[in-house]
C-alpha cells in the first residue's frame, strides 16, 4: 500500500512503494472511520453539554458511541471514561485510584510504558513505595516472585499486558485473580493487545484498564479507561464535571465516534481459552512469520522471540549486528530503511527522542553493548504481501549503509 506519494530516485523511473512497519507506534485511520468522523463533525459539531439544539444531538451522537464502544468490550457504558489517549488514562488509573489510599507499595514490570513509569514516579513523591516485578530473558514476568510481590504493603499493581518493544504478551489472568483474591488493585496497559483483539471486560478480574485509539486504526488523541464503579476517587484535573466528573474537558465527539468505528473491525480474543490474540487480520500472524524466517537468515540478525515466546501476533522485534558481530545503530537503520521506504523503529516511540540504553532489554538482561541495536517491526492489516517480501532485501542494504 503506497501511503505517501514518493517521489522516484534518481535512477529509476519506478515508484518505490512505502512499506509501513510500524503499527505498535501509531497506525493509518481506516477509511470508514475517517467518513464517520467527517459526518459526526458536520452534524454534531457543538459542545454536547449544552442544553440547545445542536448541543443536544452532539449529547446523543456521545450517547450512541459510548454505548457501541461499551458493546464491543462487554462494558456498561459508565465504566468508560474518555481521555486523549492511554497516557492521560494511565495517570487518570493511578493517581486517580490511589489519591485517598493510605501510602503502601506500588508494583509495575521493568518492562512498563514510560506512562507508567512516570506516573508511579508521582506516587513515589507522595510516599509510595515502588517495586518492579522482574521478567526472564524473552520478557516474561517472573510468576515465582508472586506471593512476595502481593504480600502487604502492596496496594496497587500495574502491568503492561503486551510489550511495546518487544511484544512479550504477560500472563496477566492468573495474576490478576491472585491480586483479586488478596485485594489488590490490579490496573494494566492494553494499549498493544486491543488492536489485536476485543476483550471481554464483563469477564475479566482487572480493575482498570487503559488503551489508545491511534493504536486500532482509529484517531489520535482519544483514548480510554475501562473501571470498576468507585475505584477512581480523584479527577486529576477540574473544570465542567464530564465523564461522571472523573475526566473535566468538553468530550471530542468526533474523536470518540472515530474510536468507536475503528473497534468495530477488530476480532475477539478470549484470553482465558487463546494463548495470544487472533490479529487485526487473519493472515498477520503467517505474514510476521515469512518475514522473520526471511531476515533470520541474514547475517547478524537476531530474532529476541522464538517459537514458544507468547507474543503479539504482528510483532517481530530483532538485535543487529555486523555478520563480525559488531552492534549496529537501531536508531541509524531506522534511518537508512526509511530512505529505503521502510518505515519501522528501534523501540518504542515515545522513547525516540532520546539516545539511552532500552530499559526493557537491560531487564531482561540483554548485554549493554546490543541494548541500541535493537530493530521493531510491527505489521496491519494494509500491508501487501508482495510488498512485504522486499523488505529482507532493503534490510540487507541498510546494514551494509550501517556497517
Amino acid at each position: 500500500m503506497n501511503l505517501w506519494n514518493n517521489e522516484p530516485g534518481p535512477a529509476s523511473n519506478v515508484v518505490i512503494p512505502e512499506i509501513y512497519l510500524d503499527a505498535a507506534a501509531t497506525t493509518p485511520p481506516l477509511p470508514n472511520v475517517l467518513r464517520c468522523m467527517d459526518r459526526i463533525q458536520k452534524d454534531a459539531w457543538a459542545n454536547p453539554s449544552s442544553l440547545h439544539g445542536p448541543g443536544l444531538i452532539a449529547a446523543e451522537a456521545l450517547g450512541r458511541c459510548r454505548a457501541q464502544i461499551a458493546a464491543a468490550l462487554n462494558a456498561e457504558p459508565d465504566q468508560l471514561i474518555f481521555t486523549s489517549g492511554a497516557t492521560e488514562s494511565v495517570h487518570l488509573a493511578l493517581l486517580g485510584a490511589m489519591d485517598q489510599q493510605p501510602v503502601g507499595r506500588l508494583v509495575i514490570s521493568a518492562v512498563e510504558h514510560p506512562a507508567v513509569e512516570a506516573a508511579a514516579q508521582v506516587l513515589v513523591q507522595r510516599g509510595w513505595v515502588l517495586e518492579r516485578w522482574p521478567v526472564d530473558a524473552t520478557g516474561v514476568l517472573k510468576l515465582d516472585q508472586l506471593d512476595r510481590l502481593l504480600a502487604p504493603p502492596t496496594r496497587m499493581v500495574s502491568l503492561i499486558w503486551a510489550q511495546s518493544e518487544v511484544g512479550t504478551l504477560q500472563p496477566l489472568l492468573p495474576i490478576a485473580a491472585s491480586c483479586r483474591e488478596r485485594g489488590v488493585l490490579i490496573h494494566t496497559d492494553a494499549t498493544q493487545l486491543l488492536p489485536q483483539g476485543l476483550i471481554d471486560w464483563s469477564s475479566l478480574p482487572i480493575d482498570l484498564l487503559s488503551f489508545s485509539s491511534h493504536k486500532l486504526q482509529g484517531p489520535r488523541g482519544v483514548g480510554l479507561l475501562l473501571h470498576r464503579q468507585g475505584l477512581i476517587q480523584q479527577p486529576m484535573q477540574g473544570g465542567g464535571g464530564q465523564e461522571g466528573g472523573l475526566r473535566a474537558g468538553t468530550e471530542p465527539v468526533a474523536l470518540i465516534a472515530g474510536l468507536a468505528e475503528a473497534l468495530q473491525t477488530l476480532p475477539h480474543f478470549d484470553p482465558f481459552h487463546q494463548s495470544t490474540p487472533p490479529g487485526a487480520t487473519p493472515q498477520l500472524l503467517g505474514w510476521r512469520d515469512r518475514l522473520q524466517a526471511q531476515i533470520e537468515a541474514i547475517d547478524g540478525v537476531t530474532v529476541l522471540h522464538g517459537e514458544t515466546t507468547p507474543r503479539l501476533p504482528n510483532h517481530l522485534a530483532c538485535l543487529i549486528t555486523t555478520a563480525g558481530g559488531s552492534p549496529l545503530s537501531g536508531r541509524r537503520l531506522v534511518r537508512e530503511l526509511a530512505r529505503r521506504n521502510v518505515a519501522c523503529s528501534s523501540g518504542s516511540a515515545c522513547r525516540s527522542g532520546t539516545v539511552q540504553d532500552s530499559a526493557v532489554l537491560s531487564a531482561m538482561g540483554v548485554e549493554t553493548a546490543l541494548r541500541q541495536s535493537l530493530l521493531r517491526f510491527s505489521l496491519g492489516p494494509w500491508i501487501d504481501l508482495a510488498v512485504l517480501d522486499q523488505v529482507p532485501e532493503r534490510l540487507q542494504l541498510a546494514i551494509r549503509a550501517s556497517a
